[in-house]
């Protein structure tokens, strides 16, 4: 996965670079197949971490090993294999040369982000043909004994080969084969991919870090079902301009501005799961990385999807780099952070480490989010000149009119870039010698002796309520909206007349402050984060005979109202990352729903003792 990625990385470098002076390796490596090269190998190194992630977490879901080995080892050489001859195929377009068998390009076909020829199209449904058996097999073969995470697994798996068929599908009606091209760029990655994001995330989130299995459960299900039922008719928002009939637009309109909700759906949940944790986690990187996921999912395949969905908004900004801005952060924000989140906890995992120093996996996490947020606004940059330039004033691509108006965005990009190639050496580099940053023992110890209770939190620190993040998410689609407004501007008449005021202040508004509310929310709910993983650590080194206990056994003869101020009053008396004790000869729900109605999350409650003639639980203080 690491050395796809580096391959994908550096020739997206070498497009930013090209993008400066086109003259560079003109007649070797054109730009239309380094851009072939840039966009299969994302699609190669994303696809082999889902395998990757799938192939460790469905042992501990089915309960089955992964059988038979070898055939893993097959799927492992199909891999090289396609990779190998995918770069011997592509570049064949340079020559001219597809490789036909009657109406069959077999070496090279051209079609946009579908390159390869029908050699490589056969090639990746017998690998995930093979995926999809390996995944089912380590499954209870009892179906009643799957639960809504083996199901989202299924149906993702089954779905990578099923859907990539209409990948082999091949016609000389132009329209025809549009149509079903966009079923594979569509249906393969914004519905089955969606499907294994989901899932993974909320597997991960349930089995390494502490989260609710009924809740993520419920999450998976809605989660999909929401993919699937927005995505099947969303899909139509592709057929606007290839030739397919006019009542398209009002319903590929309709229903793609749907697809975001399960997107805001996962967001919401992770920040819920996020919480449920008593104990603290021994991998935040990997949490960095899915948080990040989850969040570039929702602003770059959500909002900034929603921006150019709508059919009088797309007929400005398609083919621009508007669309790229989107693409990018779709495509590595959502999919290739998450796999990467997971590569780190399977390296914890294999390698055995119980904690490792991640300053430099943060290092990383932070360039990459840098990097690609500013190779995402470079693109958003360029494309609304693009659009006025291209579209309102008719200047001609090929009379050089266009390129002086990019010529900044240019610049920003591979600026951008080379942050983003810096951030990927140092996440390859600590990946591959995580084993070198495990924390022995007696560092760890050291390490949590040096945390120390608060008396107050810092307000970038204290946990975030619902209401401050509902209005967060609030703010982000505030800002995709305003852009979705400069882009309706195009058509205002005053801008067809060559004034192009309004949509870029709509665009420098919506723009700008979606990229900064994006950075300074995810500031804000990591330091949270942060900040409750350290009380998490000294509430679960409380030396037993430290902590304070109350006992209600003997207090049942008073009213409910001075049990309940009993407990709030032991629980304001101790400071952030402390807890006591608290037990009865009753029930103590209706402590535990008191404390939740005052406190929200700023508290947790760890059974020690579920009756049925006692009862005990230990109430930690955290922000």
């Amino acid at each position: 996965m690491l050395i796809f990625f580096a391959i994908q990385m550096s020739f997206g470098l070498l497009l930013a670079i090209i993008h400066l002076d086109p003259t560079i390796l003109q007649d070797t490596m054109n730009f239309n197949v380094a851009r072939a090269f840039h966009l299969n190998f994302a699609v190669v190194w994303i696809v082999t971490g889902f395998i990757g992630t799938i192939l460790l977490i469905g042992p501990i879901l089915g309960q089955r090993d992964v059988r038979p080995v070898w055939l893993v080892k097959f799927l492992l050489i199909a891999l090289w294999v396609i990779a190998i001859w995918s770069f011997i195929t592509l570049p064949l377009a340079h020559k001219g040369i597809a490789g036909w068998v009657g109406n069959i390009p077999m070496l090279q076909q051209g079609k946009e982000f579908l390159e390869g020829g029908r050699i490589t199209g056969f090639l990746l449904l017998i690998g995930f043909s093979i995926f999809a058996f390996l995944t089912l097999h380590m499954f209870p073969k009892k179906k009643k004994e799957w639960n809504e995470m083996h199901w989202g697994l299924a149906v993702g798996v089954v779905g990578l080969a099923t859907v990539w068929v209409f990948a082999l599908f091949s016609s000389e009606n132009l329209d025809l084969q549009e149509y079903f091209r966009w079923y594979v760029v569509h249906y393969w990655v914004e519905a089955v991919w969606e499907i294994l994001h989901i899932t993974i995330i909320g597997f991960l989130l349930y089995k390494f870090f502490g989260a609710d299995e009924g809740e993520v459960g419920f999450a998976v299900f809605w989660g999909v079902s929401l993919v699937i039922l927005s995505g099947l008719i969303g899909n139509s928002h592709h057929y606007f301009w290839i030739g397919t009939p006019a009542f398209w637009q009002f319903w590929g309109s309709l229903f793609s501005a749907l697809e975001p909700l399960p997107l805001i759906f996962c967001i919401w949940h992770v920040y819920l799961d996020e919480k449920h944790g008593l104990k603290p986690l021994k991998n935040r990187a990997a949490f960095y990385f899915i948080f990040g996921s989850a969040l570039f999912e929702m602003v770059g395949a959500g909002i900034l999807g929603f921006t150019m969905t709508l059919a009088y908004v797309n007929i400005w900004e398609h083919g621009t780099w508007i669309t790229a801005s989107h693409g990018h952060m779709a495509l590595f924000g959502a999919f290739g952070l998450l796999v990467i989140g997971a590569a780190y906890e399977a390296i914890r995992q294999i390698k055995g480490i119980e904690r490792f120093n991640d300053k430099l996996s943060k290092l990383a996490f932070w360039m990459l989010f840098t990097g690609i947020l500013g190779i995402v606004a470079s693109f958003a940059y360029g494309g609304t000149n693009q659009i006025y330039v291209y579209r309102i004033l008719g200047l001609d691509w090929w009379g050089h009119h266009i390129r002086p108006a990019m010529s900044e965005a240019r610049v920003f990009l591979a600026l951008f870039a080379f942050l983003f190639t810096i951030g990927t050496i140092i996440l390859i580099y600590d990946l591959l010698t995580l084993q070198n940053r495990k924390l022995s023992d007696r560092e760890i110890s050291a390490m949590n002796n040096k945390l120390t209770h608060p008396k107050t939190i810092g307000r970038w620190s204290s946990g975030m309520s619902r209401f401050e993040f509902g209005k967060w998410l609030l703010a982000l689609w505030f800002m995709g909206l305003t852009i979705t407004a400069g882009l309706f501007a195009f058509g205002m008449k005053s801008v067809r007349l060559g004034d192009p005021v309004i949509p870029n202040i709509l665009a420098f508004i919506g723009y700008g402050g979606l990229f900064l509310c994006t950075t300074l929310f995810a500031i804000r709910f990591l330091k949270a984060f942060d900040s409750r993983q350290d009380m998490l650590q000294l509430i679960d080194q409380f030396g037993d005979e430290e902590i304070q206990k109350i006992d209600l056994s003997n207090l049942n003869d008073r009213p409910d109202e001075e049990l309940d101020k009993l407990v709030l009053n032991t629980f304001n008396s101790i400071e952030y990352g402390q807890a006591f004790i608290l037990s009865s000869n009753k029930d103590l729900k209706s402590q535990h729903l008191m404390l939740y109605d005052t406190l929200g999350p700023g508290f947790i409650w760890e059974t020690v003792e579920d009756g049925p003639e006692h009862w005990e639980a230990k109430i930690g203080k955290v922000n």
